[in-house]
């Protein structure tokens, strides 16, 4: 077996939209993947380089210089932009890889790769490495586009273009936001117990410490599922620090066996590694909150003397007394941040336990307010068995605590997705957000009432906003991708998506965003396998609901109108699809239908049509005068313009 390692300029380019065209005209897409060799062989060659492999309709090449694989690039972009017949994505990366045999392997390779991915059609992106090297070439000119966090990939990848005759120059985005000083990710305490299952215990303790931090005004918290992107990696923290944008971390352990605990906490500044804090802390179960309070406190206290100048004194809220109620709730987190059906209904009955021992834990009844509202939300359960149930228990939180944020929050939700009462919606969130001001999902609820409002830069600032304070979460940034959307910034929305994919290929969200900015730009061709991809992973009404306007928008009105019927043979489709099968009618101008179908949705207070004046008026071009529209909105109670 020949094997060698050597620093290597990797390319990788793909023919867009080939999924589409394969689905549709195989015989085509061969041809055109006979024509890509045809084209791009001679060229590599040309400039010494070494034809990989092919990777379905992608090219893996290698060169001994970044100017020669940047100048190969080049030269197959014009080459295929004079021919016409197929766009191209490239991507080059510098690394040390190995090759062995006819084959090559490393981390080189698949950053390539993902920085192909992330390249717009027609055009060469670059990594920072290769663009570091060509930078004395005066024939070649580059310009900075992102930076990224790549799948796989420990530190994020800062992403240049290759300037060329025809090629489109890409608007660069903002340079990545610097780290705040006063800020800090507390990292999942490590479980040291001999119960594997007692991991739900060590997760609550980081969980609750993250949640007391948060209350502190100037300093900035990162999120609970960011922090817990990190959970078993065992990265260097100063690459967590940097990829959390954060100043500080909290690090800890906990050994739970029987009555006895044991928790460590080490509070590290990211910077230079040095320790700010350590403290082990021996104590009998029944302690557990005066343990949370006193690591919360400490590293307050280290925190406000090295960063504030001052101590300050600190209000830390308890929400239970009693450890068994509160070991439950603590069950009851771990599972709905699953965030999954299943997870869901199991986090339920751990909040009605919880609940029974301590009628008044009213962060519980928040806690069962989530789950029910997300179970709505995204039609995993019939609107009968969680919408009443969602709005009692947000209503019974506010009722026992209004000075808990997730009791504000889930009360604006009610008025908000429930009963469309937006302003009243957005006074809940805004004093959920004095509580807490480290909230992502408040601040991503306090954009969503902005750009239902018309107050478009107010929306984004929230979105900007959540997404430093929750970076990892896809569903956050799934919520943050319906913001942009709303106010029109769909390439942000494509950004989102593939990031989205990048952090997780089989979540749906990312295909969803995909397909929805591309469709919004009025890219069928390339929203159509997004969109697919999608329904394949995850076949409910919201993506066939995408799929067929797309169809529509594209004047496929056959094939709208077969989405259609599937979307009414779906199980519960007559209660929660209103909105989208309108939406789909409205796509093919079939307005009557579409109305008669929105009234149905408004009636059933679905969601999603809330949402609806941006597709009448922005995408589908709907007359905002018309009657049917004014007597709509009129009957949600909401602005149309």
């Amino acid at each position: 077996m020949s094997q060698s390692r050597q620093l290597a300029a990797i390319m990788f380019t793909d023919i867009v939209g080939y999924t589409t065209l394969m689905g549709n005209d195989e015989q085509n897409a061969f041809t055109l993947l006979n024509k890509n060799r045809q084209l791009q062989k001679p060229i590599i060659g040309e400039f010494d380089g070494r034809w990989i492999k092919e990777i379905g309709d992608g090219v893996m090449a290698s060169f001994n210089t970044v100017s020669d694989a940047v100048n190969a690039a080049i030269k197959i972009q014009e080459a295929c932009n004079t021919s016409k017949d197929f766009q191209l994505r490239i991507g080059i990366h510098l690394g040390e890889v190995v090759f062995e045999n006819d084959d090559v392997f490393g981390d080189g390779v698949n950053i390539a790769a993902r920085i192909q991915a992330a390249a717009k059609p027609g055009c060469i992106f670059i990594s920072e490495a290769v663009n570091h090297n060509i930078a004395n070439k005066k024939d070649i000119k580059t310009q900075f586009v992102k930076e990224e966090i790549l799948k796989n990939v420990s530190q994020p990848v800062r992403m240049y273009q290759v300037l060329f005759a025809g090629s489109e120059i890409i608007v660069p985005e903002k340079p990545a936001a610097a780290v705040i000083e006063k800020s800090i990710a507390v990292l999942p305490f490590v479980n040291m117990s001999d119960d594997r299952d007692q991991e739900f215990f060590s997760d609550g303790i980081s969980e609750e410490i993250i949640n007391m931090l948060a209350q502190v005004p100037e300093l900035k918290v990162i999120g609970r599922t960011s922090s817990f992107a990190f959970k078993g990696k065992n990265l260097d923290l100063k690459i967590i620090g940097e990829q959390l944008k954060v100043s500080h971390i909290l690090e800890g352990s906990v050994r739970k066996s029987g009555n006895k605990l044991r928790i460590t906490a080490q509070l590290i500044k990211v910077s230079d590694g040095f320790h700010l804090y350590s403290e082990k802390f021996d104590r009998e179960l029944e302690d557990v909150f005066a343990i949370q309070d006193e690591i919360s406190l400490a590293i307050l206290n280290a925190i406000k003397v090295k960063l504030f100048g001052a101590e300050k004194d600190a209000v830390l809220k308890r929400y239970t007394d009693n450890v068994e109620a509160y070991q439950l709730y603590l069950n009851g987190r771990f599972y709905y941040n699953k965030n999954t059906p299943d997870g869901f209904f199991k986090a339920i009955e751990y909040f009605e336990a919880a609940i029974a021992i301590d009628p008044n834990y009213a962060i519980a009844y928040a806690g069962m307010a989530f789950c029910y509202a997300n179970l709505f939300a995204w039609n995993w359960a019939p609107p009968d068995k969680c919408k009443r149930q969602a709005e009692q228990a947000a209503n019974k939180a506010l009722e026992l605590d209004d000075q808990i944020a997730e009791s504000h929050l889930m009360v604006g939700r009610i008025k908000m997705h429930h009963e469309y009462k937006i302003r009243e919606a957005e006074i809940e969130y805004k004093k959920a957000i004095a509580i807490n001001p480290n909230s992502a999902e408040v601040d991503v609820q306090l954009g969503f009432c902005a750009a239902l409002l018309g107050r478009n830069k107010e929306a984004i600032e929230h979105a900007i906003k959540a997404e430093s304070l929750d970076p990892f979460s896809l569903l956050n940034l799934w919520y943050i991708s319906v913001i942009y959307w709303a106010v029109g910034d769909f390439e942000k929305v494509l950004a989102l998506g593939k990031r989205l994919i990048d952090l997780e290929p089989n979540y749906f969200g990312g295909h969803f965003w995909n397909g929805n900015g591309y469709m919004c730009l009025r890219r069928y061709e390339e929203a159509i396998p997004e969109i697919e991809m999608a329904v394949k992973l995850y076949p409910d009404l919201q993506h066939l609901t995408n799929l067929g306007i797309c169809y529509g928008m594209k004047g496929e009105k056959m094939k709208a109108l077969e989405i259609i019927e599937k979307m009414k043979k779906i199980e519960g489709a007559d209660i929660a699809g209103n909105t989208g099968i309108g939406r789909v009618y409205g796509a093919i101008r079939e307005w009557d239908s579409a109305f008669q179908y929105f009234d149905k949705a408004i009636e059933n207070h679905e969601i999603r049509i809330l949402w609806i004046k941006f597709d009448l008026k922005d995408f589908m071009q709907m007359d905002m005068k018309d009657p049917r529209v004014l007597r709509m909105f009129e009957k949600m109670g909401q602005p149309y313009e």
